[in-house]
């Protein structure tokens, strides 16, 4: 049987995707740093086809068959059809599973189809090795953008930025782009994910993206979202811990202040979520250590800072912030290098 298994890591954005035009293009560039301990690992199948369905597949997760998922799979596959035409001819058998629990407010759907658009990408290369590594890549967060805007990112390490702009030459708006020549402290940062809230969300990203278009504040946002990129680029290459993370903090606050100046207004962040901020904040007034906040669309606080201040951010993480996470639940995680192949899913 023809078959790939892939490793793809989640990420977290520093600048902030949000808002979005097209076929699943981005208003604004975003950049990110690719994390390591969150990933979701996938394999793809070929078997031969037994239905005249335009579709064939089954979809197992962490050992389950979850029809539920299907008909979000058929949705992409109708997406990518005109990138990997062969997934009309077989039946797939797909097997995922994630590193992190489902509801603990980490972007599984970016390392979700990143995996899968590896592992398509993977296959038609078995069909017909006739695509580069360049190539490789570039599809494959082609693909994995039609499923999930984040995860065209989650196809490179350290960092990807995706979205076309003219600090960065060959960026796109199809896919991301690698973004490298930063400084060596960026290279190993830490990331400590802080589950302030584990339900589902109120309002889908999907949702509040479109909520932007009529968001008064919709065109400053755009506008800001370029001046910070390029502020932050200079903080990531000169090493400057002070500009990254004014940068970084402003980008996040200013994601969850559009949500609440949509028309409908609503609010992601929920009581812990700003007693963890106040309790960072606090403690980086106090120790001087270069820890910052940033979050996604979503309650959970991600706490960033560099490798060499491990010890004192952790003994901080465990003596004062786990109290406000649920079930005291946090996830170590650090920028990591990108999707790994496998050789099985086992």
């Amino acid at each position: 049987m023809i078959q790939s298994t892939w490793k793809c890591p989640s990420n977290i954005a520093l600048i902030k995707y949000w808002g979005k035009q097209g076929k699943q293009l981005p208003a604004n560039p975003s950049l990110s740093f690719t994390l390591s301990n969150c990933f979701t690992k996938t394999q793809i199948g070929l078997l031969p086809k037994k239905s005249n369905d335009l579709y064939e597949f089954s979809f197992f997760f962490e050992g389950n068959r979850k029809k539920e998922f299907e008909p979000k799979l058929s949705s992409f596959f109708e997406k990518i059809n005109y990138l990997f035409p062969f997934i009309n001819e077989y039946s797939l058998e797909i097997k995922s599973e994630n590193s992190f629990p489902h509801s603990s407010g980490i972007a599984s759907s970016a390392s979700a189809f990143g995996a899968l658009a590896l592992c398509l990408c993977s296959i038609e290369k078995q069909l017909d090795n006739t695509i580069n590594d360049n190539e490789f890549f570039i599809k494959t967060s082609t693909a994995a953008r039609l499923g999930s805007g984040s995860a065209c990112r989650s196809v490179y390490a350290p960092m990807a930025i995706w979205g076309k702009t003219k600090i960065i030459e060959n960026s796109s708006d199809e896919y991301a782009v690698k973004f490298e020549n930063i400084h060596p402290i960026f290279q190993n940062y830490c990331d400590t994910i802080l589950i302030a809230d584990d339900n589902a969300k109120e309002v889908s990203s999907s949702v509040g993206h479109s909520l932007l278009n009529s968001n008064p504040f919709s065109k400053i946002r755009f506008n800001e979202a370029n001046k910070n990129l390029k502020f932050l680029i200079q903080a990531l290459k000169k090493g400057d811990l002070e500009l990254f993370n004014n940068i970084t903090e402003s980008e996040a606050l200013m994601l969850h202040a559009l949500m609440m100046t949509s028309n409908p207004y609503f609010i992601l962040m929920k009581p812990n979520t700003l007693n963890i901020i106040n309790e960072v904040w606090n403690f980086r007034k106090l120790s001087k250590l270069n820890l910052t906040i940033t979050l996604d669309a979503g309650a959970n606080v991600h706490l960033l800072f560099p490798d060499f201040e491990k010890t004192k951010v952790r003994e901080f993480i465990n003596n004062e912030l786990s109290k406000y996470c649920i079930k005291n639940y946090f996830i170590n995680d650090f920028v990591g290098n990108g999707p790994e192949k496998l050789n099985n899913f086992i």
